[in-house]
């Protein structure tokens, strides 16, 4: 049997090192427990950031896919297929308003869609919150507001502004009808599951619509059920013009979403935008499974009540400040910048997390974690936490 430290020797052999050694190589996958190359399991409460809805190996991907595959694999977009045709109406339902869907491989890939669709308006300026992620194409990059990310590849496209976050005050100062989309996500994931104010989203949707410019809502994150519903923006009662998906939509498949409601969804016409494996059957399929799936086993109130467990599990250990969030996205807010000491120690514990910043670690398990899992999850963190801070 190869090893793990085999197997990262290979890849830092063959691998670009864009992202560092890897924390251990992966080989198996069952529910929410993953298995290394040394045949240590873990409790995966990142679910590749997000994106495993339905945790690994779930049946009814692998049915989906399977029988997609053997039926029709890639067909270009030069044809539609049943598969996304499908998504795309089932997509419009959960937005729940007019709107039309351009399909993607990823969340980066939905925001370059996105941002292609604002500059139809006929303006550039885009007003973004500090302590955003949008992806790292140039295009996406020039959204995202870590100033490590950026800066090596400047100058980047488009016209940014930037605001904090949660701040209407900053908001409604920065735009004027010069303005072509305010661009937010509902809960900050990257930055460690940051929520914003309340009213927050109504204060955008208002400023925007004041001056004519889209409000465009990135929830390749949060949406696709993590927070306990379809999308984190439903909780404010808005409508946005834009919305982008992706992570938790496939279920581990590649795919992406932007979707246009109303007349954002005549934005980009023939030739202004495209992609070869975007929309495929096969992962079109696997999407159309996780909804199915997560409609029928009611994973958006399954989402609440586990992520409930978690926060309140947390909330009470002394190098504990806060935990955010909604759902199962939630974030660990510490007294102390220990963060990274704590997902070290966690990996060791057989736990797999995600130190957003120095202070602040980010869960975002399954939607399919179970009560059981969780409270393990509770008293194991509770003792990495125990271990970091003494």
């Amino acid at each position: 049997m190869t090893t793990t430290t085999e197997w990262t020797e290979r890849y830092q052999g063959a691998v670009m090192n864009t992202f560092g050694p890897p924390q251990t190589v992966l080989v198996r996958g069952e529910g929410s427990h993953v298995w290394d190359a040394d045949g240590n399991r873990y409790l995966d409460l990142l679910a590749g950031i997000a994106v495993n809805a339905l945790g690994h190996g779930h049946p009814a991907i692998l049915d989906a896919v399977t029988t997609q595959l053997s039926t029709l694999g890639h067909t270009s977009n030069f044809f539609a297929t049943e598969p996304q045709i499908r998504l795309a109406e089932k997509l419009v339902e959960l937005v729940g308003h007019d709107a039309r869907v351009f399909f993607t491989n990823s969340g980066t890939e939905a925001n370059e869609a996105a941002f292609k669709a604002t500059r139809r308006t006929g303006r550039t300026r885009i007003v973004v919150a500090e302590g955003s992620f949008h992806g790292r194409t140039m295009g996406a990059l020039a959204l995202t507001s870590k100033a490590a990310y950026r800066e090596p590849f400047e100058p980047l496209p488009g016209d940014v502004t930037w605001v904090p976050y949660g701040d209407a005050a900053a908001l409604e100062a920065a735009v004027d009808d010069t303005v072509a989309a305010v661009l937010i996500e509902p809960i900050q994931g990257e930055a460690g599951v940051v929520v914003p104010p309340d009213g927050y989203l109504q204060a955008a949707r208002a400023i925007t619509s004041e001056h004519g410019a889209l409000l465009w809502l990135d929830e390749v994150q949060t949406g696709m059920g993590r927070t306990g519903a379809w999308f984190a923006y439903e909780e404010s009662g808005v409508t946005p013009d834009l919305v982008t998906l992706a992570k938790g939509l496939g279920g581990g498949l590649p795919i992406g979403a932007c979707v246009a409601i109303g007349a954002a969804g005549t934005l980009l016409q023939p030739g202004n935008h495209g992609t070869t494996f975007g929309g495929n059957a096969v992962s079109t399929a696997a999407a159309l499974a996780v909804i199915a799936t997560i409609e029928a086993d009611d994973l958006l109130g399954h989402a609440v009540t586990i992520g409930d467990q978690l926060r309140r599990g947390l909330a009470d250990h002394p190098l504990v400040a806060d935990v955010t969030g909604r759902g199962l996205l939630v974030g660990v807010v510490l007294h102390q910048p220990l963060a990274a000491e704590a997902q070290k120690a966690a990996l060791a514990a057989g736990l797999i997390i995600n130190n957003a910043t120095p202070d602040r670690l980010r869960l975002a398990p399954p939607l399919v974690l179970s009560e059981d899992e969780a409270a393990d999850a509770v008293v194991a963190l509770r003792g990495v936490l125990d271990e970091v801070s003494s």
